[in-house]
């Protein structure tokens, strides 16, 4: 999963700052944040175990893997995230967006340097909450086809994603109850 749904799948003031550190840092650095951070950083990765390891997350990265291969499941998350944005109000994820902004912000002593970088664009930006609208997905894509060292910067991964949104929905819609069964969360406008 990206951004946005880490950060739903979060409990805790200190298990959404390590969810969503997760990335930036080394397993073996994990021991150095307070528990509640450190159960985070492991309810990440159990949320990107079972994403992977997940039969329609399988399916969905099948469209995304002709043209970037490997980097399907990058693309699937981004997806997904914008199908997790819709089913929250505007009102109710711009809410949600500005409380993890703060949040982080107040534990910023805990993020990695590369990690405050990369939160000053996204609250600039609000990333999280313009999963929402199209033009953010494909500024989203447009950012995991600068980082990706072996893919072109121009495919055409965006029009993949609006050619095949009701699929890619159908896909979300199999696997996303099934994480939010695991958490005991309910999931609705």
């Amino acid at each position: 999963m990206n951004y946005l749904a880490h950060s739903i799948l979060s409990f805790t003031d200190g298990q959404l700052v390590g969810n969503m550190i997760a990335d930036f840092i080394k397993n073996n650095e994990r021991g150095n944040f307070p528990l509640e951070i450190q159960e985070g950083i492991k309810l990440h990765r159990f949320i990107d175990s079972f994403t992977d390891s997940h039969p329609a997350v399988s399916e969905a990265k099948k469209i995304f893997s002709p043209l970037v291969r490997l980097y399907s499941g990058a693309f699937v998350d981004v997806a997904f995230d914008y199908f997790v944005a819709h089913h929250y109000s505007e009102k109710d994820l711009r809410h949600h967006s500005q409380k993890t902004y703060k949040i982080l912000w107040e534990n910023d002593k805990w993020l990695p340097e590369n990690y405050k970088k990369m939160l000053v664009r996204m609250e600039q930006d609000d990333w999280l909450s313009n999963y929402r609208k199209d033009q953010g997905i494909q500024f989203s894509m447009q950012n995991v086809l600068n980082k990706a060292q072996y893919l072109e910067k121009n495919l055409a991964v965006f029009d993949v994603f609006l050619n095949n949104k009701p699929i890619l929905e159908s896909y979300f819609n199999l696997f996303f109850p099934e994480i939010l069964e695991k958490f005991k969360l309910s999931f609705g406008k």
